[in-house]
């Protein structure tokens, strides 16, 4: 397959500011594209864009307006073409502690809306504005999104529910 013309077109790249996505975001640039580093890092955040030529925007992925003020700053530098989910973490906790003490709620309820609510969050608002852009090609083609998770959900390790 023929690989996506990204010049002039723009890219969110979640958890931008490190790891995984810094590196992404970095290709993206690399390839043409205008990068928007969603994250809550701001200082790595705003410098990792300043080096690629993008743009940082505080972005909290699983709330509706800092998802939408992420894809309003990408779509405004050129047509969203591309969406990488990679932010994501974890909170060490056993399910019961040593005294049978469960693991606060919160705990968990954190990853979750970090990891699955905040990655449908942003794919759905960013697939929203990719269908809104001109095709690409006459097979339609708009845009793509690549999901990243994280191994640790099939190698379970201690303190991890």
């Amino acid at each position: 397959m023929p690989r996506m013309n990204l010049t002039d077109a723009s890219a969110i790249v979640t958890g931008g500011a490190s790891g995984i996505g810094e590196a992404a975001a970095r290709q993206l640039a690399a390839l043409g594209a205008k990068v928007v580093i969603a994250d809550l890092q701001e200082d790595r955040g705003q410098q990792v864009a300043t080096e690629i030529g993008g743009m940082f925007v505080r972005c909290d992925v699983s709330s509706e307006e800092d998802g939408q003020a992420a894809v309003l700053a990408a779509s405004e530098m050129g047509p969203l073409r591309a969406l990488v989910n990679s932010a994501g973490l974890g909170r060490a906790g056993r399910t019961i502690d040593r005294n049978n003490e469960p693991m606060a709620q919160k705990d968990f309820d954190f990853v979750i809306r970090i990891n699955l609510l905040g990655t449908s969050n942003m794919l759905r608002l960013s697939a929203a504005a990719m269908g809104r852009t001109e095709p690409l090609d006459d097979d339609g083609q708009r845009g793509a999104i690549v999901n990243l998770a994280s191994v640790a959900a099939f190698d379970g390790q201690i303190g991890q529910a």
